[in-house]
């Protein structure tokens, strides 16, 4: 009995033992995995340091050049602004096409017609307020840079007699028209043959008889298709000039 006490005391140590070594064994491989654990999450950590930083750099390399090129824009813009303001100081004849439209800012709109000139078609027309004869009144719309207005299709037409009888009250405007003193044939002031084209008189001059310069003048009234007249030369009247327009291209 004493022998069977000492193999259960004995027995029981062993298994005591076994436990004891398979619980250290348990909390060595916990530490193990905890160790590797620890080492990965501080790997995890570097590589967002790493990319953080270099985020930082690359955007801090961008505004960099950013700010350059602003620079660089403000630069040529500065330049581009002296250029403009040099340019309507060598030619003023620039500031009647391109007038200041906003005098706080210096805003300029550009237009094809000069001041004062009204646009159809690929011309400009002037309709003065003063009054000379026909020859002064040449020499008046050459002055302006055109010629007194000739007229070549029935839009054209229209338009000068719907503008004149807008601006005046009866009064006349000289055309870029003459008679022939040789032979009474008429023409424009460019040389174009009158017959060539379309006319709109009142009645037709007469070119048969009593051969002596006229010149042509438009008179608006109640039919644009009937409102040319022919007057003698030394009339004191209105008169269109005529240019073509600016190329703003």
């Amino acid at each position: 009995m004493g022998v069977s006490n000492g193999l259960t005391l004995l027995e029981g140590e062993t298994t005591k033992a076994a436990q004891e070594k398979a619980s250290f064994s348990d909390h060595r491989q916990l530490a193990h995995y905890l160790s590797l654990l620890c080492f990965l999450l501080t790997i995890v950590t570097l590589l967002q340091t790493l990319c953080l930083v270099q985020i930082m750099l690359t955007s801090q390399s961008q505004s960099s050049l950013q700010e350059n090129k602003l620079q660089e824009l403000t630069n040529r813009l500065e330049k581009l602004n002296q250029s403009h303001h040099l340019l309507f100081a060598q030619y003023p004849a620039l500031n009647q096409y391109c007038p200041i439209n906003n005098s706080s800012t210096g805003e300029r709109k550009c237009r094809p017609c000069l001041t004062d000139w009204t646009l159809q078609g690929e011309k400009c027309f002037y309709f003065s307020e003063d009054r000379a004869d026909w020859i002064s009144s040449q020499y008046l719309c050459m002055s302006l840079g055109g010629a007194v207005a000739t007229i070549k299709t029935e839009e054209e037409q229209e338009f000068l007699f719907k503008m004149a009888q807008s601006r005046s009250q009866g009064d006349s405007y000289w055309l870029g028209l003459r008679s022939s003193a040789v032979d009474g044939t008429w023409q424009w002031s460019d040389g174009t043959p009158l017959e060539n084209g379309p006319q709109f008189w009142e009645h037709e001059p007469d070119v048969t008889g009593e051969r002596k310069v006229l010149c042509g003048r438009l008179t608006p009234g109640d039919n644009y298709r009937k409102s040319w007249f022919s007057s003698g030369c030394s009339g004191q009247l209105r008169r269109i000039c005529e240019r073509r327009q600016a190329s703003l291209q």
